[in-house]
């Protein structure tokens, strides 16, 4: 055993004078003596078989490495389409005024909740003035008709006139019947009460729900002829989504399929839509259909006019494995991925990809359900893998 040069002979005697302290000195030199033969034997060497790769423990590389289980889950059928979400058609009204007229009151905000039959607005109309006297009239000629009916009725009795005078008055009478109800027609599709007489028109709306636009103001001249409807009134909480699907895809759309909608307000989220209507008009140009979906929005959050991605996933019972890109790279036009072993080892695989998307892909062979999938570092351990085999 060599004795470190500050140990000379004087020290050591002194030492043993004191049993105890020598002993600890003694062991600590002889366990330093061990620790360095230790470190001078060589380390084991673990040989990888072709395919296979093993990193140390303390390896740096081993943080640049991700793994997760594989699960099986719904697989996409189409790359995310684009689409726009609309007004639903059956839940929203333009609105017109059908007479032409000025407006008297303030038109009801945008925002508002109307009821069907609210009042948006009110108009000073001639035509509507003219409805009424039209009501009016024919009703003060069916009293004369009726009156000279009912005279020539006596007389004809009395044998005073002939019979067709009496057909006469009974055809003045048909047509002055005809007109009060041509009128009082007239006065219901204004929606105005036939003792109404003051030539005003009240516009009102014809379903439940927002007012979401509105293009009058007060005192402003309006009639049927406009070019834009004066309101726009929606149920909010039932929109559309219009998306175009190409023809090479069409058979993977069908009614009453689920969707799932994102929008670029709310990452991270999706909203259920439902295929409504599959186009029966091939667009020619773009070689589309124009598919629309219901999409329910009970919370208001999504709006008309945003743009949306659709996903357009397979049916329940479908069950695959789907990849993040970042765990497969291809060499001579074939596809690998690594699966941990353990937390040391790695196994290269190569497997077979179905659909493939911009950031995942479904895997139809070669990965099973429970394997830990190298997610994040594969071309990290390929490299090592080159390694290893430039140094057997």
């Amino acid at each position: 055993m060599h004795i470190p040069y500050f140990m000379n002979k004087q020290v050591i005697f002194g030492l043993r004078r004191c049993p105890t302290l020598f002993g600890l000195l003694v062991l600590l030199v002889l366990n330093a003596c061990s620790d360095s033969a230790d470190k001078n034997q060589p380390q084991p060497v673990v040989h990888a078989l072709p395919g296979e790769v093993y990193l140390t423990p303390d390896s740096p590389k081993k943080a640049y490495v991700k793994t997760r289980a594989l699960t099986l889950t719904r697989p996409p059928l189409l790359e995310p389409l684009a689409g726009k979400i609309a007004y639903n058609d059956s839940a929203t009204s333009r609105i017109s005024s059908p007479v032409t007229g000025r407006v008297l009151t303030n038109p009801l905000p945008l925002g508002s909740q109307v009821q069907a039959g609210t009042t948006l607005l009110e108009l000073h109309s001639p035509e509507v003035a003219d409805a009424q006297a039209d009501y009016t009239k024919a009703q003060a000629q069916l009293t004369l008709a009726d009156r000279a009916f009912r005279r020539q009725q006596e007389l004809y009795q009395g044998k005073v006139v002939s019979r067709k005078e009496l057909e006469q008055a009974e055809d003045d009478l048909s047509q002055a019947r005809s007109e009060v109800q041509r009128a009082q027609n007239r006065l219901k599709n204004l929606q105005l009460a036939s003792g109404q007489n003051n030539a005003r028109f009240a516009l009102r709306s014809p379903i439940n729900g927002v007012v979401v636009e509105r293009n009058v103001n007060p005192g402003q001249e309006v009639g049927p002829g406009l070019d834009k409807p004066l309101f726009v009134i929606s149920d909010i909480q039932r929109l559309t989504v219009v998306m175009d699907v190409f023809e090479v895809n069409l058979a993977k759309i069908k009614p009453d399929q689920q969707l799932k909608i994102s929008v670029p307000a709310y990452p991270g989220e999706s909203f259920p839509a439902t295929v409504e209507y599959v186009g029966q008009v091939l667009n020619e140009t773009t070689r589309s259909v124009q598919v629309r979906c219901a999409l329910p929005n009970p919370d208001g959050r999504l709006l008309p006019g945003m743009y949306a991605t659709i996903d357009v996933e397979s049916p329940p019972d479908a069950q695959a494995i789907v990849v993040p890109l970042t765990a497969v790279f291809t060499e001579d036009d074939s596809d690998y991925v690594f699966v941990a072993v353990d937390e040391n080892h790695y196994r290269q695989r190569p497997v077979k990809m179905g659909l493939r998307l911009k950031d995942r892909a479904v895997v139809t062979e070669g990965l099973q359900a429970g394997e830990q999938l190298v997610t994040e570092g594969a071309l990290v351990l390929r490299a090592e893998e080159d390694v290893n085999d430039a140094n057997p």
